[in-house]
């Protein structure tokens, strides 16, 4: 079976060779992707366990902890822009495995610092490296990948992001316990570092992607012009900011609630609820393949109203309630970014690259800005107060959900 097919464009366009489903280059580029997603949030959340360490340690509260993550996720936001203009000269392929490859030595280093102040440092540097492969990644998907199996591809990308955040939190979680916490550093970077290198091992080359030479500032800013107009995407945008930021917010401070009485779990027990995120392996490839078949915008309002079940849940007081609300909201949360970021390929006119950076943009700055703005919240009035922002952020992604369904009913 040929590893490609032929799909008719319009006259005088040229046909556009897509990867499908049971060919040995779809195989390849399925888990290629995967292992980009696992690499890239692996490396960027592996310090998410180790905030209240980090409050310890260096003597800082735990919104100035959350700055580990915070930096990464802010500057990361910043980059993955800049991603997408300097991919359309240097190329998908090329900008995402120096990304990897970059991210995993600064994660090595990480484990070095002799300070907080440089911890940060080298963590906002990780987030500048990583800015290569989110918004590249989807836009390399929505070129490469057959728009009629792209809801299941995209699912499993988003699967392997997944299982990354699962694995750099849990895995950094037991050996910071037995190792402390360099060591623990130090072995997820060299992982990330494997994963890095089988990536650009298995990512077949580019055939829909048309380079331009040069740096054109005014094609790039009349491409992200272009998506903002958009009568939809603005909204998708929006669900991104803060269904990624109320999502964040509940991962930050869980810790600091289950480690402190009446729970008082140890680190290992601690990154071992982060096992739950395999529950979003599969909510985010059964999202896509649910929204292929049902509808993108009813699945997606699905997830985000389980994604605030589920925060809500943690209100309990019993430890099994709030495992199981974490899992509810991994799970819904998944599903909905697994659907929204499908929906920037299908909506967007043309420049996919510039759409999906958009995507990731409030994705990152909702993680970055909310995540430690829960901080506030934790320091003020308690875990009660964590969950009330966060519903109140998934009721505005609720809202910009129907919006973007009203809207985009001619164009889907």
């Amino acid at each position: 079976m040929s590893d490609i097919s032929p799909i008719e464009m319009p006259a005088k366009s040229p046909a556009k060779e897509y990867l499908t489903r049971g060919t040995a280059s779809y195989r390849r580029a399925s888990l290629a992707l995967f292992l980009s997603g696992f690499s890239t949030f692996s490396l960027l959340y592996c310090v998410q366990p180790l905030l209240p360490i980090f409050a310890d340690e260096f003597s800082v509260s735990p919104a100035e902890s959350s700055l580990a993550l915070s930096l990464s996720t802010g500057f990361l936001a910043v980059a993955i822009i800049c991603a997408a203009a300097v991919s359309e000269g240097l190329g998908r392929r090329s900008l995402m495995s120096i990304s990897l490859v970059g991210a995993a030595l600064l994660t090595i280093a990480t484990a070095f610092a002799p300070s907080w102040h440089l911890l940060l440092v080298i963590r906002a540097l990780e987030g500048l490296v990583l800015g290569g492969v989110p918004a590249v990644a989807m836009a390399y998907l929505a070129e490469e990948i057959d728009p009629r199996g792209l809801g299941a591809t995209m699912g499993l990308y988003v699967g392997g992001t997944a299982f990354g955040g699962m694995s750099g939190r849990v895995l950094t979680g037991i050996f910071a316990e037995y190792l402390t916490w360099r060591p623990a550093l130090l072995l997820v970077g060299a992982i990330g570092l494997a994963a890095a290198i089988g990536f650009i091992a298995l990512l077949p080359p580019s055939r829909n992607f048309d380079r331009r030479s040069g740096f054109d500032p005014k094609f790039h800013l009349r491409a992200w012009l272009g998506h903002v107009r958009n009568p939809a995407l603005p909204f998708i945008f929006a669900i991104a900011f803060f269904a990624m930021g109320s999502f964040v917010t509940i991962y930050n401070y869980a810790g600091f609630l289950l480690v402190a009485a009446p729970y008082d779990l140890t680190q290992t027990e601690l990154g071992l609820i982060f096992a739950v995120y395999l529950f979003g392996i599969g909510a985010s490839s059964i999202g896509g393949m649910l929204g292929d078949r049902f509808g993108h915008f009813a699945v997606l309002l699905t997830g985000i109203a389980i994604t605030a079940a589920g925060s809500a849940l943690t209100l309990s007081a019993s430890l099994p309630i709030i495992i199981f609300g974490i899992i509810v909201l991994t799970s819904g949360f998944f599903m909905s970014h697994s659907i929204a970021s499908g929906l920037v390929g299908k909506l967007a006119r043309g420049t996919k690259g510039h759409a999906s950076s958009l995507y990731m943009l409030g994705y990152y700055v909702g993680s970055s800005v909310m995540g430690s703005a829960g901080g506030w919240f934790f320091a003020i009035e308690g875990w009660s107060a964590v969950v009330s922002f966060t519903l109140g952020m998934l009721t505005l992604a609720f809202a910009a959900a129907c919006a973007a369904g009203i809207f985009s009913r001619r164009k889907l």
